[in-house]
């Protein structure tokens, strides 16, 4: 199963002048990941870039390499890209709880991820934090990855744009926890990565209206999300990545 197209967009959105969202589209590598950096002005965006230099850095020494030493986790049941993006949030985990050791409170942050590796026809998605990831199949929608935040608490959509606060991420916690899921993927199925900055604001009804928007180029799909998200009020930054397998 090959890749056929892809699109990607971080964006600070219509009122904040910082982007604490980053996100990560490596080809080469098979690697996919949208990034929730939180803390404060000007703590949000740097966790986030250390969160994302890292991530990317530990995966790439253990993902493609059989005899790599799983420092942190290792199971039979996962596949060695699954084993080796697991392992990297955790080395990626003690960095950020490192840089949080030489901060007072005010200064100290952590990030919300959620990554994605594939071979073959496998997905490998890992997260933490409160990003979501939806699959596109046959015309339906499904959840992938469900974000763990305060989301989890409500069966009231209705305000959910009020209830994304992440329960987990990056540098808050002695002990990280982490969500696995593995997905075989079939022709055609698309893959939706967001930050809260997207998918607070939206319905399935709506992704999927905007999915299926044959006119429209792969790129401009996220422009349309962002273009909706904003419409009805949002506040926060927004990262968005498209996978059409």
């Amino acid at each position: 199963m090959k890749l056929k197209r892809f699109a990607s967009k971080t964006h600070q959105g219509p009122y904040l002048e910082l982007n604490e969202d980053e996100m990560e589209v490596d080809i080469n590598d098979n690697l996919f990941f949208v990034l929730d950096g939180f803390g404060g002005s000007g703590v949000g965006d740097k966790v986030a870039a250390l969160v994302k230099q890292n991530l990317k850095l530990s995966y790439t020494k253990m993902g493609h390499d059989p005899d790599a030493t799983m420092p942190f986790f290792y199971s039979h049941k996962y596949l060695l890209e699954a084993n080796a993006l697991i392992n990297a949030f955790h080395a990626t985990h003690q960095k950020v709880k490192q840089r949080n050791t030489a901060f007072q409170m005010q200064d100290k942050g952590g990030a919300s991820a959620l990554a994605v590796s594939f071979s073959e026809n496998h997905l490998n998605l890992v997260s933490v934090g409160n990003c979501k990831a939806i699959l596109y199949r046959k015309g339906q929608l499904a959840p992938i990855v469900i974000p763990d935040s305060l989301c989890s608490f409500s069966s009231d959509s209705y305000q959910g744009l009020h209830q994304t606060c992440p329960m987990s991420g990056f540098g808050l916690f002695d002990d990280l926890q982490v969500m696995v899921k593995e997905l075989k993927i079939v022709e055609d199925d698309q893959v939706i990565l967001m930050t809260d900055g997207v998918y607070a604001r939206l319905q399935d009804d709506d992704i999927k209206y905007i999915l299926d928007k044959t006119e429209l180029a792969y790129h401009k799909k996220i422009d349309e999300l962002f273009k909706l998200v904003n419409e009805r009020g949002n506040m926060d930054n927004q990262t968005t990545v498209l996978l059409h397998f």
